[in-house]
């Protein structure tokens, strides 16, 4: 990948797809093409075709996706089933048809099984049952996955496939609806202290432990790879470091300044309870991520501020 590659985001105004235009623009790679979802609908397969056909970008990155917390993917699995399996299926179909030269498609980690053993490892992959509060969207990811590797197989694309941990930076989604656990902490806190609330009730008994990666840190891993592996099996992306849900909520409430106390509403679910994924193959290559925990919360705070 050069700087003068036309390179694709799929998915520029996202959390994972913004943080990558950054680090392509930092690292000097100005050629970037993004579209929007008025200006290209990413579940319409002749769209994308005509697209892809017409820019014929040398790289595409796949940060497109419907996302969502366990309320989201409980009461929409029929959308965040299709609608993920469409999106996917077209780029990364539409990318062989217009000749693509690589492709890198973004995963999660809920497409581990909820029991496998910790720290995750990429082979853990269909070695068990997934976690049922994200399965619809697990399985189109899966599907993800093993399409980057069928496309490598039967045409000889260089197609690659990375899975990220938990996400949180600039750009967050902080719907209470939809959001994942850290900005809904965010959103929660930040609301109570608006509001002097007398105490903050959270989901579940606070006890899982989940691993957490800013998002400008993912985007460097994610260039890392396009630029430096060409393999058909899916590499890890995590910090390496986990934290119990109800410490993550004690340093939450710590950056916003909210001073009243935590309730633990023991009757809502949990989820897995423990997700820490091993990224020793990505550590080997060379890369490290660089953003303690605090820190970057302290910057998602403030982007959460800035556009609220």
């Amino acid at each position: 990948m050069t700087p003068a590659d036309k390179i694709y985001v799929a998915g520029h105004r996202g959390l994972a797809g913004s943080a990558v235009c950054r680090e392509l623009h930092r690292l000097g790679f100005h050629n970037v093409v993004t579209r929007t979802r008025m200006e290209l609908d990413l579940l319409d397969s002749k769209a994308v075709d005509l697209f892809l056909q017409s820019e014929r970008p040398s790289h595409v990155f796949v940060a497109a996706a419907k996302v969502g917390g366990i309320w989201a993917n409980h009461t929409q699995p029929a959308s965040f089933l299709w609608e993920n399996l469409q999106i996917q299926n077209n780029l990364i179909h539409g990318a062989w048809k217009a000749g693509v030269g690589k492709l890198l498609f973004m995963g999660s980690s809920c497409i581990y099984p909820k029991l496998a053993p910790q720290p995750l490892r990429e082979e853990y992959l269909l070695t068990g049952p997934l976690e049922p509060t994200n399965e619809w969207y697990a399985v189109a990811k899966i599907a993800g996955i093993k399409m980057c590797q069928a496309y490598r197989r039967q045409h000889g694309c260089d197609f690659i496939s990375a899975m990220p941990t938990n996400l949180y930076g600039p750009n967050d989604n902080y719907d209470p609806q939809g959001s994942h656990v850290l900005p809904a902490l965010i959103r929660k806190f930040h609301e109570a202290k608006v509001s002097r609330s007398s105490e903050v009730v959270c989901w579940g008994s606070g006890s899982p432990l989940r691993e957490f990666l800013y998002s400008d840190d993912l985007a460097s891993a994610l260039v890392f790879l396009m630029q430096n592996y060409s393999g058909e099996d899916f590499i890890n992306v995590g910090s390496g470091s986990e934290i119990t849900i109800h410490d993550l909520a004690s340093l939450v409430r710590d950056v916003v300044g909210y001073d009243g106390p935590i309730v633990w509403d023991s009757s809502k679910p949990d989820g897995t309870p423990r997700k820490l994924m091993d990224s020793s193959r990505l550590f080997a290559m060379g890369w490290q991520p660089r953003t303690p925990l605090r820190e970057g919360i302290v910057r998602a705070y403030a982007d959460f501020v800035s556009r609220n």
